[in-house]
């Protein structure tokens, strides 16, 4: 019974779950070359895009599934959607799928949006009654009444998500996939998908969310996925699985440089016809700490130290509501850059950012001699609690990190000065007016 009771509130269940192709190691550009090859035994190679993926999803839960392009995302959700069929092992979905798998599937591009959204949402399960009752509702959610006669090759990117996205959620399934939705289209329809998605977190429908933006899924979802070359390299709480994603982003960006730098070593001596062993020779030693991961010595710039100060400048991490507080940040850099940006962000340990700064917001340029930098609260106002801090350095692209400290400090906040019924993560000053 009590097994039964459980298996009631999965959504979707994958069990070692692989999924192989065959790429050809010849072009075929040209009929002439089609004509030639008629002669010729093919060859191809076997490229895995899942290996042995096993995971379950739970009824009302939003899960997000991270990774590098060619990790394998967007093949295991379409072997949910049912586009793929798996090599071997079993994918299960206990309940209906509405699929956005990616742009413009399932689309005809010479007929109109309006058949569009007719065939689309027949693919999906509903009657042409149901589609009638729905049809206005789709198209305003779109916002391409102007254009919904249009044929779809007309349609820009933008315009195709909108009308997709808007059939996928009018076809209200228990389950929803989202592969990278939020890629492409303006910030207004983004938000306006989120909205949409906390829509269905509060119905108790399930989320799968495929996407690159790491805020996202750390900020919406229950838990994440990451996946590394078609395996699962890792299942927990989506703040966890997101910054594990920025440590491996980073770990590879090094080993790319040092690759980099090797090859033009490698390509000097060539060129110089002069051989030298004991520089070639800690080249590799250095591409060899990459490969296993030992690379701070090869960070571009890196954090060497974070802590809280109070106003007499002492080192604390237990401050009083409203208190001064200072987070003075240690930094080196270790290569020439034309620029360095340092950030924060302080979360509640419950789940939640509470703030997020960095130098590139506030349009603060830090001089090319600094290695320490402070930001100073006269007052902080936040309510008793504990929080952690995660301090980010990068260069002129938020995304690109130089170096990335999550949960570096913890600080525990008191209020004894003020009610502790207050609700949220600020003391905002207020009062009642009548």
């Amino acid at each position: 019974m009590i097994e039964h009771k459980e298996q009631n509130e999965i959504a979707i269940s994958v069990k070692n779950v692989s999924k192989q192709f065959s790429i050809p190691h010849e072009r075929i550009s040209s009929i002439k070359i089609a004509f030639i090859n008629m002669f010729r035994k093919n060859t191809y190679e076997s490229f895995f895009a899942l290996k042995d993926v096993s995971f379950e999803v739970k009824k009302g839960e939003f899960f997000g599934i991270i990774g590098r392009n060619g990790s394998g995302k967007s093949t295991l959700l379409k072997i949910l959607a049912g586009v793929y069929t798996a090599d071997k092992g079993q994918a299960k979905a206990h309940g209906l799928i509405s699929p956005f798998l990616e742009l413009g599937i399932g689309f005809n591009p010479e007929l109109s949006g309006r058949d569009n959204i007719y065939l689309n949402a027949t693919v999906l399960g509903l009657t042409e009654k149901e589609i009638d009752a729905k049809f206005d509702s789709i198209v305003a959610f779109s916002e391409l009444e102007r254009f919904i006669d249009q044929k779809i090759k007309n349609y820009s990117s933008g315009m195709n998500v909108r009308l997709a996205f808007s059939v996928a959620i009018h076809a209200n399934r228990e389950i929803l996939l989202m592969d990278e939705v939020l890629a492409v289209g303006d910030s207004n329809f983004q938000s306006k998908c989120l909205r949409e998605f906390a829509k269905y977190k509060e119905q108790g429908k399930t989320v799968i969310l495929v996407t690159h933006d790491i805020g996202t899924v750390q900020r919406y979802c229950d838990r994440a996925m990451l996946l590394r070359n078609g395996e699962i390299a890792m299942i927990g709480s989506a703040e966890e699985v997101g910054n594990e994603y920025i440590y491996q982003n980073m770990s590879d960006e090094e080993k790319r440089i040092i690759k980099e730098q090797e090859q033009a070593k490698i390509k000097n001596e060539e060129e110089n016809t002069t051989v030298q062993t004991t520089s070639a020779s800690e080249g590799h030693s250095s591409l060899e700490k990459a490969e296993k991961g030992e690379v701070k010595e090869n960070k571009v710039a890196e954090i060497t130290n974070v802590e809280f100060l109070d106003k007499d400048g002492k080192a604390k991490n237990t401050f009083e509501t409203g208190e001064s507080v200072d987070i003075k940040i240690d930094f080196k850099i270790n290569k020439k850059v034309d620029l360095i940006n340092i950030g924060i962000g302080l979360h509640a340990v419950t789940g939640g950012q509470v703030i997020g700064y960095n130098t590139q917001m506030d349009n603060y340029s830090i001089m090319e001699d600094v290695r320490v930098i402070t930001v100073h609260f006269n007052s902080l106002p936040i309510l008793k609690g504990e929080y952690f801090l995660n301090v980010v350095c990068f260069g002129n692209v938020e995304v690109e990190y130089y170096d990335f400290k999550p949960r570096c400090k913890e600080l525990i906040m008191h209020s004894m000065r003020i009610k502790n019924n207050y609700r949220g993560f600020l003391d905002v000053p207020h009062k009642w007016i009548v």
